[in-house]
């Protein structure tokens, strides 16, 4: 099993917990960006520069993943996408992705698109909070404890 990080948008606590956890489980993290990104020496952690563009990061993703791997994102559209391919998907604040969930997140993903193309004030999410990183970690945690 890999992890694979939409790192674009990943905050850099996610990142951090990420990187002690490849170290301690050993398994192979990759952070894919569109833009350089600083790491700690590890043999377990690489990163993956991908031109600009819309969903390039995403799309390189979906086509290097492999049926139980785990993939960090925020984006409910990649979530859906590594499921469908047998993987496993975790936001940044610890939601876990399921085959049961996924419809529902993506219907109301395109619901608020919907109502924000209208001129609808929707607001963004929530600040990243110390409570979505320990949720994170938690859900991370169980996730490799069970899958390794």
């Amino acid at each position: 099993m890999k992890i694979w990080v939409d790192a674009d948008a990943c905050p850099v606590a996610v990142k951090e917990i990420l990187f002690k956890a490849a170290e301690r489980t050993e398994t192979e993290l990759t952070l894919v960006a569109n833009q350089p990104l600083q790491t700690p020496p590890s043999r377990y952690i690489t990163t993956l520069q991908v031109q600009q563009g819309f969903d390039v990061a995403d799309n390189e993703i979906v086509k290097r993943l492999s049926a139980g791997d785990l993939v960090i994102t925020g984006d409910i559209p990649l979530a859906a996408e590594t499921i469908e391919k047998g993987g496993h998907a975790l936001s940044p604040r610890g939601e876990m992705h399921t085959t049961e969930n996924i419809r529902a997140r993506l219907n109301m993903r395109d619901f608020l698109d919907t109502m924000r193309a209208s001129g609808v004030e929707t607001g963004g999410p929530a600040a990243y909070s110390q409570r979505d990183r320990q949720s994170f970690a938690n859900h991370l945690d169980r996730f490799l404890t069970k899958h390794r």
